[in-house]
């Protein structure tokens, strides 16, 4: 291959990769492989100026940008990447640079533990939060300032401080999510059967991006802020400053100090190769900064990168082990995911035995032979991950290769897999047990029916005692039948009975949850369940008329239509409703027509209700809302933080701007005044 056939490729490969962690969350390769690729780009492209170009990986950096009704929100001063290393003669390189650079001039490092969660930026004005932006591609990135408010380390009003702070200013941070809740957050995904975060990183990134601030409120989240900038900031120094913003109420990390020499930064970094361990939120590795802020402006920027700043990024910790067998789980899906069963080898303070091997290309990219000696790591130091194989300690009692099944490992079926999918599946849902126990434990959960009573072992006993095949068993079930005989199991009978009674009132929208369409999650539920009013009406819907609701896309849409051509399924439903479950919305309570005919745009933070509720509040005065500006649109329900690109489109296409007050105002009068107060 020529070095213009590389260069090409490496940009087409790190683009993927670029989307995958920043947009999708969901990275196929280590930090170490991308910085790796990304390196010998860079050394191409500096040996051939002739092929630059500006699009380039090297000339950007990844970006979190999603497409998904936040804001665009350009950033002040650009929010550049580091520059990553992950050896001590990389770092003293680095130390070289900054002493040839300040040409001798005395210098102190200020040390940092590197947080890994999603970058963010805050902008105070009069010691209030105004706006949160992600970092985005550097530019320009989301703005999820309502969701950032339900962050309780983030302070939202500045006390009153001794010196005080300035009257506009930006502090940089990263979102996390402790251990613990990550931990609690994949245990209840996993008994939902839902796809695992493969690290807090991704789990707080995903979170950072619901449209529900009370869903991120729910999630716990956490921040670190280690940046300050701005005019009239407390001290040149920049651990100065971050001691000050502390002070300012700033959740700032204890454990950063300043370093005057090379060996007391290697100190710092072999100091935290351990401890980094006992910390309540993921690390991976340590920032090394120029303390004194005209030293960074002296040093100065690269196109990708400040020359003041670098990054050591930790080892991951890797172990050696015996693959014993590959056993393989069903879910509720069908989804047949293989499991590596190895000998107990220590990892990351516990103890390992077992380790998703995902799909069939896994297995097969691996080559994989029972007795094989496997490399472990731990994915965010939680998950455990098969890396690679010592093939140089094969011998000749080496195992069979491992195939993938091509049958179900529970009923025999022959298995499938579906064009662009990675998972592969058994087909035969309606009598393959764990898909019948799964989608009952699906039916019965919190954000489905949420039948408190009946979990994963009730389940599986009433399975057992052919009570139940499937959820439209539950609501025949008597206290006599569950209790069968024994009075001590009569308490607990009637909780069951009582629960599954309750659950008849359970809104349609979640009924279309619980049955488990593939892809319909809870929000896509609610959303197909509102535009379609009823099961009725969505018996009859076409993929076209699905394409035709907002969030609906061609795989969920096709689905859908799937799911309802299956007779079994229609059955099901119709079981469902003769018990008195919920198969159509209610009609929605019509308070005024105040606002009939007005197409509506709803942008910003509000103060008094959510966006949601807002939503609702228009429907019910017999307004619309609608997502984006055009002529049409009557006028913008502007909140706080409004987009400024919105604000310059219905400026431009001369739609009003009301504010909160004058919204709610109006609703009052019980009809839209016909000059709207602009703001």
């Amino acid at each position: 291959m020529s070095d213009q056939e590389r260069i090409l490729a490496l940009r087409a490969e790190l683009h993927r990769h670029n989307h995958n962690y920043y947009v999708l969350n969901a990275p196929e390769i280590s930090d170490r492989e991308f910085d790796r690729l990304m390196a010998e780009l860079v050394q191409l492209e500096a040996a051939h100026p002739e092929l630059s170009d500006p699009n380039s990986p090297t000339q950007r950096v990844g970006s979190d940008l999603a497409n998904n009704g936040f804001e665009h929100v350009r950033h002040v001063r650009p929010m550049l990447s580091l520059g990553n290393t992950y050896n001590r003669d990389e770092v003293r390189d680095f130390y070289e640079r900054v002493r040839d650079g300040l040409g001798g001039a005395p210098f102190e490092i200020c040390c940092e533990l590197k947080f890994d969660g999603l970058s963010i930026s805050l902008l105070y004005e009069q010691g209030r939060l105004v706006r949160a932006v992600t970092r985005g591609d550097g530019e320009q990135g989301d703005d999820v300032t309502a969701n950032v408010r339900t962050i309780r380390s983030i302070p939202l009003q500045l006390p009153d401080s001794p010196g005080g702070w300035p009257e506009q200013f930006e502090i940089r941070g990263e979102v996390l999510m402790p251990w613990r809740v990550f931990e609690d957050l994949n245990e209840e995904r996993a008994r939902r059967e839902m796809v695992l975060f493969a690290n807090p990183r991704n789990a707080a990134s995903g979170t950072l991006k619901l449209k529900s601030p009370a869903q991120v409120a729910a999630r716990r989240l956490d921040a670190y802020l280690y940046y300050l900038l701005g005019d009239n900031l407390p001290s040149f120094s920049h651990y100065e400053c971050l001691q000050a913003a502390h002070r300012w109420g700033f959740k700032v990390s204890e454990h950063t100090r300043c370093a005057k020499t090379l060996e007391e930064v290697y100190s710092f970094i072999d100091e935290w190769d351990e401890r980094r361990r006992t910390l309540p939120v993921a690390t991976d590795g340590i920032v090394l900064k120029v303390d004194d802020l005209r030293q960074q402006q002296e040093l100065g920027l690269t196109a990708k990168s400040p020359r003041w700043a670098i990054a050591y990024k930790f080892e991951a910790e890797r172990a050696r082990t015996r693959l014993n067998k590959v056993t393989y789980q069903v879910g509720r899906t069908g989804a047949v995911t293989p499991v590596a069963n190895m000998e107990p080898v220590q990892l990351a303070g516990t103890m390992v035995r077992r380790a998703s091997l995902h799909n069939e290309d896994i297995i097969r990219s691996l080559d994989l032979h029972i007795g094989d000696y496997v490399f472990v790591e731990k994915a965010g130091e939680i998950i455990p991950k098969i890396v690679g194989v010592d093939t140089e300690a094969r011998d000749e009692g080496l195992g069979p290769r491992v195939n993938f099944v091509t049958t179900c490992p529970e009923c025999g079926a022959p298995l499938v897999r579906y064009e662009g999918e990675a998972a592969t599946y058994c087909p035969n849902e309606a009598n393959c047990w764990p898909q019948i126990l799964g989608k009952i434990e699906h039916f019965v959960s919190r954000d489905a029916m949420n039948i408190e009573a009946v979990g994963p072992e009730t389940i599986y006993e009433f399975f057992r005692r052919n009570l139940i095949k499937d959820p439209s068993d539950l609501y025949k079930l008597t206290v006599a039948q569950i209790a069968d005989g024994y009075a001590t199991r009569t308490v607990s009978a009637r909780r069951v009975v009582d629960g599954v009674a309750r659950s008849r009132e359970v809104p349609f929208d979640r009924v279309l949850f619980a049955l488990g369409i593939h892809t319909v999650g809870k929000t896509v539920a609610k959303v197909i369940a509102r535009h379609f009013r009823s099961v009725a009406a969505l018996r009859v819907a076409t993929k076209e008329d699905l394409l035709a609701v907002d969030g609906v896309g061609d795989v969920i849409a096709q689905n859908v239509v799937s799911w309802f051509a299956v007779p079994r399924n229609v059955e099901l439903l119709e079981r469902l409703a003769e018990a008195g479950v919920q198969m159509e919305m209610p009609e929605e309570q019509r308070v005024s027509e105040s606002l009939a005919g007005k197409s509506i745009v709803i942008s910003g933070t509000f103060e008094h209700h959510s966006r949601e509720e807002y939503k609702i509040i228009i429907e019910q005065n017999g307004g619309k809302n609608v997502a984006g500006i055009s002529a049409k649109t009557s006028f913008v329900l502007a909140g706080a933080n409004m987009g400024p690109s919105k604000r310059q489109k219905a400026e431009s296409l001369g739609v009003p701007l009301i504010s909160e007050a004058d919204f709610l105002e109006m609703l009052k009068q019980g009809e839209a005044p016909a000059e709207p107060t602009l703001f």
